[in-house]
């Protein structure tokens, strides 16, 4: 059996992984859900002051106070840039690093600075206009962003997104890659709808000859998919993915 730490992108929270959560736990996994510092039921800590450091001293801490090891550590969307930081201090804790559909910076670089230029000027231009100049608004242009149609996963979703620091998308990554590089590392993405920001990432991770997976869903797999994804993650963990991971 494994253990996964499971780690939420920008706007959601420990919340969204709760049926990927219950399938692993079925299954005699030990998975662990948090919520990043500002998100979900975390909200009330959303500050300006808000930032990269803040979310990887979240992970972290988790991982010391757990006392945790041979971690399998998942990682959606921005939470990808956390990456590097977290094996940079908690490398001997981690089996693995898994990029679920996840954004990817190497030393130094934001998550703007490996957005497409146009996205980065759109979120800086959003957080002048209706976040005060520190944070995203959460609304729901961001649910037709990540493919999420289904109405009641609209309304479910819609309703539990949390405004994101701005700086936790402008703040650099810092850390020395070495760490990073002797992990096991896994690319998982979607294409059904693909979200066309993440297309290098798994470009690249094919060419570093990382293991790479697709699935046939929208970016929020996670929520539409719970069972599909926890069977991948396992898969994954396992050492035995299918060629084609089933959705129902």
């Amino acid at each position: 059996m494994a253990t996964f730490v499971l780690v939420h992108g920008a706007m959601h929270g420990g919340w969204c992984w709760r049926g990927v959560r219950r399938t692993l736990d079925a299954a005699g996994h030990e998975v662990f859900a948090p919520t990043l510092t500002g998100q979900g039921d975390r909200r009330q800590g959303l500050s300006p002051e808000v930032g990269v450091v803040t979310h990887v001293t979240d992970i972290t801490d988790l991982l010391w106070f757990e006392d945790l090891t041979e971690v399998h550590l998942v990682l959606h969307s921005y939470a990808g840039i956390l990456a590097g930081p977290v094996a940079d201090i908690a490398e001997q804790r981690l089996a693995a690093v898994i990029y679920l559909a996840a954004f990817v910076t190497g030393p130094g670089q934001s998550l703007l600075d490996v957005e497409p230029p146009e996205i980065a000027r759109r979120y800086r231009e959003l957080a002048d206009r209706n976040g005060d100049g520190w944070f995203l608004p959460a609304e729901a242009q961001f649910l037709d962003r990540w493919g999420v149609t289904d109405a009641l996963l609209r309304a479910r979703v819609g309703e539990r997104l949390t405004a994101f620091p701005l700086r936790c998308q402008t703040d650099p990554t810092e850390f020395a890659p070495e760490a990073l590089g002797r992990l096991r590392k896994v690319y998982i993405g979607h294409t059904d709808p693909p979200l066309p920001s993440l297309a290098p990432f798994m470009d690249a991770a094919r060419a570093a000859g990382w293991e790479t997976h697709q699935m046939t869903c929208g970016h929020d797999m996670m929520l539409a998919h719970p069972e599909a994804t926890a069977a991948l993650l396992a898969a994954v963990a396992a050492g035995a993915v299918p060629e084609t991971p089933p959705l129902p």
